[in-house]
């Protein structure tokens, strides 16, 4: 008895990793459900299991005082043990603490519907539990955890009331990943760099299969979600719930040991005030770590990154319509933001029957806001409606383009939208943020609290990753965040990487937040640069990346030379999503899956690969009869598209090298 308790204090009160990993493997799995439940009475251990029992958390306070955890999914570890806590300037809440009570476990079950998202009805049900714990001063900190079917998500309370600030200046939160994870994940960029010291834009390539601890190219550390293999388990890291108390977080450069620590942002990241760490007043609570765990069909299906999101601040929704545009300058680029390109771009909109032309930077100098309501006017005789560009400007940007200056405040917000209205612009394209700290998470949320109240769609370029706002606000319908198509027209190793990059998208930044990637460019116009892709590889991204609005990046000239078959596909394609089935893939190797738009299955494929590849895919599950497969012809810009009056219960299907399909199932 003496030997098992002291080895049953050491798995439940000092920090796990420090006992060899078979050891801490037989406690956690074959002890916890005896040992440490008696201890949970007396020390207050938090073991949380999801509804199906699957995945599991244990939270305590060790022997130093320091809050630890870590994950188990089918009895397997997934998250080694792990830190927790955080550092305000008027206490320690990392160290020094002491557990004070565990709360009863609490069902939570809630229903929402998003406009832009992979699902449109979204129902979610978890086990909820609370541990409460007092620092050295006495100061009470409530670690809150959440755990659902496909994920663990936890976060910090503070309760009480105050009438003074309380401000974050460290986390010590981390995730340790077991011996022999792989990981892939995209640097930070660092800040005051890259054109017009405009970074951070969440634009770089993802580090793809790597071994997990390795260092990031710099010091800025890696962006979220950050995707990490253990043996058959998976597991998707993030941010939720990111509001105007708090700075956007990233995970460290160094991770030594494979132990990824929750990181503030730049100084530099800052405008206005120059806020830039977490501050509120009691209480308060931070945004929730998200963890979603299981198998790349988890991933892929999941949507804990709304899910944990605040639910939606208005019900004034009718203005928002999610659907395609015509966009001119991923082709013709800044010489042609004139009113003659943008009336042929609203025409090239109108034959397709897409619901949107936008018009970017410079076009209140190169047309300016007269003409423009001419175009507004034409536009909506088409119906089509107009987006338009803006600079989100500050003494921090020295971005040229313009316009610039006019959403700073409040007052100037108000009076240009309610202008824009007038207008009958439709909704912004805002760019140019470059940073993470506490002042600029708070102009995003201004400006879209504002452009609810104006009746404007908003997609922010240039700009952070938007954790889950697309549920708070429904008229966020896109961002940028991507290292996408426009960088594949500058340079010849961005197309180069383009099927990788595309094929990684959907498991890592696409998996909970609309992506503005301005996809699908058929005819392959650019010159010198030449894309790597297919055109069935590019016809299948209009389905594979989800975006409210989808910026497509093939000209009217290029769509003239497409049969007829791909027009009609185009128009008749859905602007948002019902459903969302994962069918195949790997990061980065490929990825084919399904959505649904009311009765109507599209299925899509890309291949990352330089070799043929064949999928056979599980047609039962759809319940159609009837579908249209369009593929490559065998010249690599040539499609064909082949009727399938009779579906097989299983369809092979072979995808050329950095190739695709799409499969239109009726």
């Amino acid at each position: 008895m003496r030997a098992g308790a002291s080895l049953h204090a050491n798995f439940c009160y000092a920090t796990v990793s420090e006992m060899n990993h078979s050891l801490r493997l037989s406690f956690s799995l074959l002890l916890a459900a005896g040992i440490c439940q008696k201890a949970a009475a007396q020390q207050h251990t938090l073991s949380l299991k999801s509804p199906d029992g699957a995945l599991q958390v244990k939270a305590w306070v060790n022997r130093n005082g320091q809050p630890k955890y870590f994950i188990t999914h089918n009895n397997t570890v997934v998250l080694d043990t792990s830190a927790l806590g955080l550092v305000r300037a008027d206490g320690d809440f990392s160290k020094g603490l002491k557990s004070t009570a565990l709360s009863q476990l609490q069902k939570v079950a809630d229903s929402y519907q998003l406009f832009t998202g992979k699902k449109k009805a979204v129902t979610y049900q978890a086990n909820r539990q609370v541990l409460q714990t007092r620092n050295a001063q006495g100061q009470p900190m409530n670690l809150v955890f959440q755990v659902s079917n496909d994920g663990v998500a936890f976060r910090y309370e503070f309760p009480g009331t105050t009438t003074d600030q309380k401000t974050v200046t460290a986390e010590a939160t981390s995730f340790h990943l077991p011996a022999g994870s792989k990981a892939w994940l995209q640097p930070m960029q660092v800040a005051k760099t890259g054109w017009e010291r405009s970074n951070p834009a969440y634009e770089e390539h993802y580090q793809q299969g790597i071994a997990a601890g390795t260092p990031a190219p710099t010091k800025a550390g890696w962006v979220y979600p950050a995707l990490f293999n253990t043996g058959k388990n998976w597991m998707l890291i993030t941010e939720a719930n990111l509001d105007t108390n708090y700075c956007a977080t990233r995970l460290d450069s160094a991770s030594a040991g494979g132990e990824y620590r929750v990181a503030f942002p730049d100084a530099r990241e800052v405008m206005g005030d120059g806020a830039l760490l977490p501050q509120g007043k009691l209480p308060f609570a931070t945004p929730w770590r998200v963890l979603t765990v299981g198998s790349l069909a988890t991933i892929v299906e999941s949507t804990l990154g709304t899910d944990l999101a605040k639910p939606a601040t208005t019900t004034k929704t009718s203005f928002i319509k999610p659907g395609k545009a015509s966009w001119s300058w991923i082709n013709s680029k800044d010489d042609f933001i004139t009113y003659e390109e943008q009336k042929k771009y609203i025409d090239y909109a109108a034959d397709m029957q897409w619901e949107y032309c936008l018009i970017d930077a410079d076009w209140d100098r190169k047309i300016g806001y007269e003409k423009v309501a001419e175009l507004a006017q034409y536009a909506a005789s088409k119906n089509v409606g107009l987006l338009l560009w803006y600079n989100s400007a500050g003494d921090w940007n020295t971005v040229k383009y313009t316009p610039k200056n006019k959403l700073l405040t409040h007052e100037s917000r108000m009076q240009e939208f309610a202008r824009l209205k007038g207008l009958g612009i439709k909704g912004l394209k805002i760019d140019f943020f470059g940073g993470d700290g506490r002042s600029v998470i708070r102009y995003y949320h201004d400006i879209l609290k504002d452009a609810a109240d104006a009746g404007l769609m908003i997609n922010f370029h240039g700009a952070t990753l938007p954790r889950g706002w697309q549920r708070t606000y429904p008229h966020f319908v896109t961002a940028e965040a991507i290292k996408g198509f426009e960088f594949i027209t500058f340079t010849q190793p961005d197309a180069d990487a383009e099927p990788t990059h595309a094929a990684m998208l959907p498991f890592t930044r696409n998996a909970f937040d609309p992506m503005d990637f301005t996809p699908m460019n058929l005819n392959r116009i650019y010159t010198p640069v030449q894309r790597r892709t297919t055109s069935a590889f590019e016809l299948a991204l209009s389905v594979v990346f989800l975006s409210g609005v989808q910026h497509f990046a093939e000209s009217p000239e290029g769509m003239a030379t497409m049969p007829y078959f791909i027009k009609q596909y185009l128009r008749e394609l859905p602007g948002s999503w019902d459903e969302v089935k994962f069918i195949d893939g790997f990061p980065g190797k490929s990825v084919v899956l399904a959505r649904r738009n009311g009765n109507r299955w599209y299925l899509a494929g890309l291949n990352g690969t330089a070799g043929s590849m064949t999928i056979n895919l599980p047609l039962q599950q759809f319940g159609r009869k009837m579908g249209q497969l369009i593929t490559d012809s065998g010249d690599e810009q040539k499609l064909k598209s082949q009727n399938i009056p009779a579906l097989p219960e299983n369809l092979p299907v072979t995808m050329q090298p950095n190739g695709g399909f799409v499969l239109v199932l009726d």
